[in-house]
């Protein structure tokens, strides 16, 4: 008998990307699609808030930064425990004690797995490595350039007293710019030149919460290198801080494998993205995410319906034949 595709889909199929992008205009779905994607409880919102706190309670001062020292070190320390506080967190509750148990898990099979695809031979070994060890490590180097960057006038920087609006609006644009980029720099790794790299990341075809920044040094320099904004766009440290959060913290959650905190039978919180749950499926579709729809404009679309994985297989089958 077939293996069963998916232990667990979303209830509404297909998937819909962001109305904003549709014609003719449905504001009162615009509206609704932020209101969910923010408020009143949301990974966005609490980003902003674990950002605030960081600012505050565990990052440098501008004067510190404008020369390389310790700073850099406890900035690393910081990354490293909110990383493995979320990940591990996620992994005790939904993967090794099972508390939600398995009904909103997407993948059938378990997680993790052990095989010599891993680096040391497990899958959480891996991820854990390479998450830590090369991730948390180039997002670091990366927000303290900035903050150095910041401190020596090569980055502008925009205050409050600046203007609120410009403030307010940056934590709003970030999952807008995420989807633009992430969508490019995911369709150049997935190059003939650089799949090699990536193809650390694929080792899982189920994910778990390690799975999200589980990926090559290669890859994390282009994963991280969304940063580069601060030296076109004036931002706050906050922004920054927050912008690296949401990098590195959002990819942890997208790949928690199920969809969501689910209490007394209601969805209280989103968690893990079934459309990129496709794409560790399939590889070669849903590049990026459902914000700004450059998959569905370039015709690598897969909206999670038997149709749709209907035309991947026959697809990918096709693509086997010619290379035989």
């Amino acid at each position: 008998m077939a293996r069963k595709e998916w232990n667990h889909h979303p209830d509404v199929l297909p998937l819909g990307v962001n109305p904003l992008w549709s014609w003719p205009p449905r504001p009162r779905a615009v509206f609704e699609w932020y209101w969910s994607a923010w408020l009143p409880v949301s990974q966005n919102l609490a980003f902003v808030a674990l950002a605030c706190f960081v600012y505050l309670a565990a990052s440098p001062t501008l004067e510190q930064t404008a020369t390389p020292g310790a700073w850099i070190a406890l900035i690393w320390v910081r990354n490293a425990t909110l990383l493995i506080v979320l990940a591990h967190g996620l992994h005790l509750i939904f993967h090794r004690h099972q508390l939600q148990g398995g009904d909103h898990k997407y993948d059938p099979r378990p997680f993790p797995r052990a095989g010599r695809m891993f680096t040391f031979g497990h899958q959480m070994r891996d991820n854990i490595f390479w998450s830590i060890a090369s991730g948390v490590t180039i997002w670091t180097l990366y927000e303290a350039l900035i903050w150095w960057s910041y401190a020596n006038g090569y980055a502008a920087l925009w205050f409050w007293s600046d203007g609120p609006i410009w403030f307010i609006a940056f934590f709003l644009l970030v999952p807008i710019w995420e989807s633009f980029y992430f969508y490019w720099i995911h369709r150049v790794l997935h190059s003939r030149q650089l799949y090699r790299f990536h193809a650390l990341h694929h080792r899982n075809t189920d994910v778990g919460p390690w799975s999200g920044l589980s990926m090559h040094p290669v890859e994390h320099l282009f994963y991280f290198g969304t940063a580069f904004i601060h030296f076109v766009v004036p931002s706050h440290p906050i922004h920054l801080i927050f912008h690296l959060l949401f990098y590195a913290l959002y990819a942890v959650t997208t790949h928690t494998g199920f969809e969501g905190f689910w209490v007394s039978g209601r969805k209280r919180l989103d968690l893990g993205k079934f459309h990129h749950q496709i794409h560790h499926r399939y590889f070669e579709v849903n590049y990026g995410t459902l914000e700004v729809p450059w998959d569905k404009f370039f015709g690598t679309f897969h909206d999670g319906s038997e149709s749709a994985a209907q035309r991947t297989r026959q697809r990918l089958r096709d693509r086997a034949s010619m290379r035989r």
